[in-house]
């Protein structure tokens, strides 16, 4: 085996006049590396022209898609699959640790009203107002280590949503679009369905952060069935589809002109955003429209908003 100090002994050493002359030429070729590719003297670059375009990941993944329910104001942790046996111990007691640091004094301790069971090879603990789920409880992977050092709910969506409650960091969905892309060119690779209006902290829940916006989530007002109500302004009452396709196509003839003769990276993620939803005029009532499913899976899923969701999902 080589001594990793030998090895390092072996590595070139510069001076700091080298390493920012060696930076400073790095810089100058990225800049150069565009013009060359414009005056027809460079390969063009390979990388994909849209954002959203789907890239392979560094290993082989198991999962095909990401489906991330997030159920604000659901039932306790404590009720369904995180059992705290101290919660008996100290039951109708004040804690040991003090006044618990929320908005409102805390009482006494109080057990969650269900028993929980073991259930499969893993022998996970669940509660009893999940029986069926129970039975699969070795396909989940349950987390009980999670903890937070704010009480509040406003900063728990984003510590829930984006991993951060006082930076504006990526969501989710965000960081999972931005390393993977969509397959589906012709809508959006991060789609937000809430029912009634959006959360407290609204759009801040699918942020993009830092990333470029494109990698947004797509909100979508999901307690409706009508394609007009479901996406506004996706179709022109006054227009027949024909009449629509051609002027979008017009539209988009003009915006990539506009865009060639500025070489704008905002720019061009505004066209690609307009693009995308006229794309959307195509595909979204096959994708939102759950009425169009037999009657069989409909039954699968039951009836109500959230029924649907997670059929459109």
């Amino acid at each position: 085996m080589r001594n990793p100090l030998a090895q390092a002994a072996a590595l070139p050493v510069f001076t700091r006049r080298e390493a920012l002359r060696r930076v400073g030429m790095g810089f100058g070729s990225v800049a150069l590396a565009p013009l060359l590719q414009q005056a027809g003297l460079a390969a063009p670059a390979a990388t994909p022209v849209s954002p959203l375009s789907p890239r392979a990941p560094h290993f082989k993944p198991r999962a095909k898609r990401v489906i991330h329910i997030f159920l604000n104001g659901g039932v306790s942790h404590v009720d369904t699959f995180d059992p705290k046996p101290a919660l008996q111990k100290y039951a109708k007691q004040l804690l040991p640790t003090g006044n618990l640091p929320t908005e409102r004094p805390t009482g006494a301790a109080f057990p969650s009203p269900f028993a929980f069971k073991k259930y499969g090879r893993s022998g996970t603990e669940v509660s009893e107002i999940f029986p069926w789920t129970a039975e699969c409880v070795d396909d989940l992977a349950v987390i009980r280590s999670m903890h937070a050092d704010i009480p509040n709910h406003e900063p728990s969506y984003f510590l829930m949503n984006c991993g951060e409650a006082r930076q504006p960091r990526p969501s989710m969905g965000a960081w999972v679009t931005y390393g993977l892309g969509s397959e589906n060119q012709n809508l959006p690779g991060f789609v937000v369905m809430c029912p009634g209006g959006q959360p407290a902290q609204g759009i801040e829940n699918w942020r993009a952060g830092f990333l470029p916006s494109v990698f947004q989530g797509t909100y979508i007002d999901s307690q409706h069935q009508e394609i007009e109500k479901l996406i506004e302004n996706i179709r022109n009452p006054k227009l027949s589809p024909e009449k629509q396709a051609r002027q979008l196509a017009l539209l988009r003839q003009i915006n990539r002109a506009h865009q060639e003769s500025r070489q704008d990276t905002q720019l061009e993620s505004r066209i690609q955003a307009f693009e995308l939803a006229s794309k959307m005029q195509l595909e979204a009532t096959d994708a939102f429209d759950t009425r169009r499913e037999p009657q069989s899976i409909l039954d699968l899923y039951g009836p109500g908003v959230q029924a649907r969701q997670l059929l459109i999902a």
